[in-house]
């Protein structure tokens, strides 16, 4: 109930943003407004995970690499974005269609699940439960962009998966508004 509720919110939020959004992209992005990505899901399912797109393009041309602060591959449009985290929002039409809550652990790319798992015991531990729009690990960590990072992301993902509840929800949403009112978003 929780999921379909924020998620119709959010939407409506995203559509009232919309307009504002994709002025944003003409004159900051100059490219396509949406961007999909292939995630890790619940039971290691594959899907698409929406966003806005922040990053230039060809971003990865190079091949796939990992996201970091301050990344030099990200629009100063797409900087704004990030910070305010109107970049998610279109992921509410992920948690719709059921392949993502709004709380749980990030999805992550099956590239680095299959690297991380290979070096990081229980690491698919955190595909136990829908991942999450917002999660124990975003409200209490760095930016991950390293095996280090995701490690100690992975503890927090474990902790919320064995004391999940509605009280837990509640905070990690609290904490996650506090993150957009005061821009503090990565």
């Amino acid at each position: 109930f929780m999921d379909i509720t924020f998620a119709i919110i959010g939407l409506a939020l995203g559509v009232c943003l919309l307009p504002l959004v994709l002025l944003g992209n003409l004159i900051g992005n100059r490219g396509a407004l949406f961007y999909q990505q292939e995630r890790v899901g619940k039971h290691g399912k594959v899907f698409s995970i929406m966003k806005f797109r922040t990053m230039i393009k060809n971003a990865e041309s190079d091949g796939v690499q990992w996201a970091e602060k301050n990344d030099v591959r990200v629009t100063p449009f797409g900087r704004v974005l990030r910070n305010s985290r109107i970049d998610e929002i279109p992921q509410f039409y992920n948690i719709l269609k059921g392949e993502m809550s709004v709380i749980g652990p990030r999805p992550e790319r099956p590239y680095f699940v299959k690297e991380l798992s290979q070096i990081i015991p229980f690491y698919e531990t955190r595909h136990s439960i829908k991942p999450g729009l917002s999660g124990w690990a975003q409200v209490n960590s760095r930016y991950g962009s390293s095996v280090d990072d995701s490690l100690e992301k992975l503890q927090y993902d474990l902790y919320y998966i064995k004391h999940r509840s509605f009280f837990l929800d509640i905070n990690i949403l609290v904490k996650t508004f506090g993150t957009v009112l005061y821009y503090r978003g990565q």
